[in-house]
């Protein structure tokens, strides 16, 4: 006798509880394929912008102007461009209060910077976790939907006095259904999480080198003139 194994006819027979973890699985594999395309334009989008900004850096202009620049595009800014904004600005603040030593100049503004670095990362960081829980859970939600369709069949299976192989394969495939499912929610899941973990590493490296060279400069400034703050690329180009 010819049975209809297709996947679709297999869940349309199956037991409830077989389909409804099948169902659970289909939207926990589009929201982690949604989560993943967000992901990778937003983390995209980061690298531009970040790059764009340090050229502008390096390129000769004032901090004074880089930092009137950010504050007017604080909304389309990118993370490199917030952290130098908020170095700036807390070194703009102790200025205005007068402060002169230089060590709480630097440290002020090192501190500022350190925790919009921290909130740019836990931004940047963003639906990880949920790809990590998706990677990791939905294999063992399939194969709970496995074990209880087997559990199934083999329970249909009681009442008949002859077993065949043709008795038992629709129970069996219709079973295996789910395990499959939560393999093809995990994969994608886990590839994209651990592409995106090392971009974010990368990005946060990037940040970080970003902090000490912009430190640098402060010290630099404080040390030559303590009343100004000259040109980025005046002050670096010795360190280069």
């Amino acid at each position: 006798m010819n049975q209809d194994l297709s996947i679709i006819n297999l869940l349309l027979h199956a037991s409830f509880v077989v389909q409804l973890v099948v169902l659970l699985l289909v939207i926990v594999s589009v929201a982690s394929w949604a989560a993943i395309i967000r992901k990778y334009f937003a983390l995209k989008r980061i690298r531009v912008l970040n790059d764009d900004f340090e050229r502008e850096f390096w390129s000769g202009t004032s901090l004074n102007e880089l930092f009137a620049s950010a504050a007017q595009n604080a909304k389309f800014a990118g993370p490199m461009e917030r952290i130098f904004a908020s170095g700036m600005r807390e070194y703009q603040k102790l200025r205005e209060r007068h402060v002169t030593d230089a060590a709480t100049l630097l440290d002020g503004a090192r501190r500022a910077m350190r925790a919009s670095f921290q909130r740019e990362l836990d931004a940047a960081e963003q639906n990880l976790s949920f790809l990590a829980t998706v990677g990791s859970v939905s294999p063992y939600v399939g194969l709970f939907g496995t074990v209880w369709g087997i559990m199934h069949a083999f329970t249909g299976l009681a009442a008949l006095t002859q077993v065949t192989l043709a008795t038992v394969a629709p129970g069996i495939a219709e079973a295996l259904v789910a395990t499959a499912i939560g393999l093809f929610a995990a994969i994608p899941a886990v590839v994209g999480y651990n592409r995106f973990a090392r971009e974010i590493d990368k990005i946060a490296i990037a940040l970080e080198t970003y902090i000490e060279e912009f430190s640098n400069i402060l010290q630099r400034n404080l040390s030559a003139n303590p009343g100004a703050v000259t040109p980025a690329a005046s002050v670096t180009a010795a360190n280069r």
